[in-house]
C-alpha cells in the first residue's frame, strides 16, 4: 500500500516536471524577449553530434600526454 502511494507520487511528480518544462521552454522560445535574445546574440538551435571515434582519439591524446610526463 505504501509502495503504491510512493510510486504514484513519483509518477505524478515526473508528469508535472514534464508539463512545466515544456511550458517554460515553449513560453521562452515563443516570447518576444526570447526572439529578441535569439536575434541579438545569434543563438542557434543546432545539435552538435560527436562520433565515438572522435571521442576515442581525443581521450587517447589526453592519455598519451599524461604518459609523457
Amino acid at each position: 500500500m505504501v509502495w503504491g502511494t510512493i510510486l504514484l507520487s513519483l509518477v505524478g511528480l515526473f508528469i508535472l516536471y514534464v508539463v512545466i518544462f515544456t511550458a517554460v521552454k515553449d513560453g521562452i522560445d515563443k516570447s518576444v524577449v526570447g526572439q529578441l535574445i535569439k536575434t541579438k546574440y545569434e543563438v542557434k538551435d543546432e545539435i552538435v553530434t560527436v562520433s565515438d571515434d572522435e571521442i576515442e582519439k581525443e581521450l587517447e591524446g589526453e592519455f598519451n600526454k599524461a604518459d609523457d610526463k
